[in-house]
């Protein structure tokens, strides 16, 4: 990019942000520890689930830290986010509700502030709710008009985070890589740069850690890496890590496809990389102000990457390389050294957070709090390993992942970005993931076949009406490629 250009861009999101500047029944009973933790919730942006070195799907990745942080705590092998898109998957996860209830189905809208977020839970039970870094749950402007790509205003657009709010709603729109704005919380702009917007992000969490608290604290850390820069179409690693990937492993599900893969896997292990280093200083920092011990982590992603090898999109789409996740539980609790083959979704991630420190769980919230399966080999033998998926502004369509099988449909009738749902769809994808586990060949409309994608449609419609979506019809397709 040019610096000019390089220099308008980051004016013209200033001016955007800057303006904005001036301008249910009893919850679910829980038995508090002894000690109440800290909770730090850690959400890297678009990041693959076999990028995570401890996963044992990529020989190239280094990620030292978070491996340690698994090794340590807990690893659910198998987790997916239920929206795969940066505003739906955060609003889903921030609630433990379905995109389509929290108002966020696509991008930039603004979220259902009836509705419980975990910050707010937290901040009802004496802890301060803090958020650092990527917002991306609020609208684009405000309902004068009034661009707001940065700093948001104190209030329900803020989602429960009353204790700090820091970062920017649309990270990517005003900030690059290794320069840009970070408002605080009055709405200061602390521009940042020459120092890599993750290790920036890092630092800023890294001072909260270690300053005095009063109250036991949670902090959602929102990074942007490894997402792509959008107007910079690449995927940008720190000067340290930009020459260590040129011949670097290429994962299975991408290596036969049409993509981008080729020119943006070198940067975006550089980015999984800097993220690995920003949690090695976190964990320090937590050790170094004595809260380790203390501390609930939870580290995971909103979504994955497909590198466009699937529908022309980097997600947005139901195959398990825009869907599954990282997801790493450590601290009180979860100190299990153990690997969770069960499937678990980002519904679950807020259930569990609050339980963990004793918080009740509001009965509107949909998943599951995962430690007491944790806790029970009975209740892993009887857990329900099936996850519902909503699919929008790309498709507009539904999947069922189970262990074994993954099933969509779609309404081809439907523009890009233009409905939340449908009341008709047809079958647009099955893969076997035990004998087809990077999803090759699609199996949708093969006779011997029928039977299985007929049940799969079944479960999906199922889930659908439980959603409080109108039921549908799904048609069967009678051909296959």
């Amino acid at each position: 990019m040019k610096e000019s250009s390089r220099r308008n861009f980051l004016r013209n999101a200033a001016l955007a942000s800057t303006a904005m500047v001036t301008g249910n029944g009893a919850a679910s009973a829980v038995t508090p520890p002894a000690k109440r933790p800290n909770v730090l919730m850690i959400c890297s942006d678009q990041f693959r689930a076999d990028f995570l070195g401890i996963n044992r799907q990529n020989p190239s990745v280094l990620t030292p830290n978070l491996d340690a942080l698994a090794r340590r705590g807990t690893n659910f092998q198998f987790a997916v986010c239920n929206q795969p898109l940066c505003s739906p998957s955060r609003a889903s996860f921030l609630t433990s509700r379905y995109a389509t209830e929290t108002r966020v189905w696509a991008l930039e809208i603004e979220l259902d502030h009836t509705l419980p977020t975990i910050a707010t839970e937290f901040r009802k039970a004496g802890y301060t709710s803090n958020f650092m870094g990527k917002w991306h749950v609020s609208a684009k402007n405000d309902a004068q008009g009034t661009p707001q790509l940065g700093w948001l205003p104190p209030g329900p657009t803020r989602g429960g985070f009353d204790d700090l709010w820091e970062g920017a709603n649309i990270t990517e729109l005003v900030s690059h890589p290794d320069e840009g704005h970070y408002y605080a919380d009055d709405g200061t702009d602390l521009h940042f740069h020459d120092e890599y917007r993750v290790d920036f992000t890092a630092r800023r969490a890294c001072e909260f850690i270690e300053k005095q608290h009063e109250k036991p604290w949670f902090l959602f850390l929102s990074q942007l890496e490894p997402h792509q820069q959008n107007d910079m179409e690449a995927f940008v690693p720190p000067q340290r890590y930009a020459k260590n990937y040129a011949d670097a492993f290429v994962p299975h599900d991408l290596r036969n496809l049409p993509g981008d893969w080729r020119s943006h896997l070198q940067g975006y292990y550089g980015c999984v990389q800097a993220i690995d280093d920003s949690i090695g200083k976190i964990v320090a920092s937590l050790e170094r102000s004595g809260q380790l011990e203390n501390t609930v982590i939870c580290f995971f992603s909103d979504h994955g990457c497909t590198f466009r090898t699937r529908i022309g999109e980097y997600k947005r789409c139901p195959h398990d390389s825009s869907i599954r996740v990282p997801f790493i539980l450590a601290g009180p609790g979860f100190e299990r050294s153990t690997t969770i083959s069960e499937l678990v979704t980002l519904l679950d991630l807020t259930p569990t957070l609050l339980e963990a420190a004793g918080v009740p769980v509001p009965p509107s919230m949909k998943g599951r709090a995962l430690k007491p399966m944790l806790d029970s080999a009975e209740m892993r033998r009887e857990w329900k390993n099936a996850a519902y998926i909503q699919l929008s502004q790309a498709i507009c369509g539904r999947a069922i992942r189970t262990t074994d099988w993954t099933y969509a449909c779609y309404d081809p009738g439907i523009a890009k970005g233009e409905a939340a749902m449908s009341r008709t769809y047809v079958d647009f994808a099955l893969y076997s993931n035990a004998a087809d586990p990077y999803q090759q060949v699609n199996l949708v409309g093969r006779p011997q076949y029928k039977t299985i994608a007929a049940g799969l449609r079944e479960q999906l419609r199922h889930m659908i009406v439980a959603n409080g979506e109108p039921e549908p019809t799904i048609t069967p397709i009678e051909f296959y490629a």
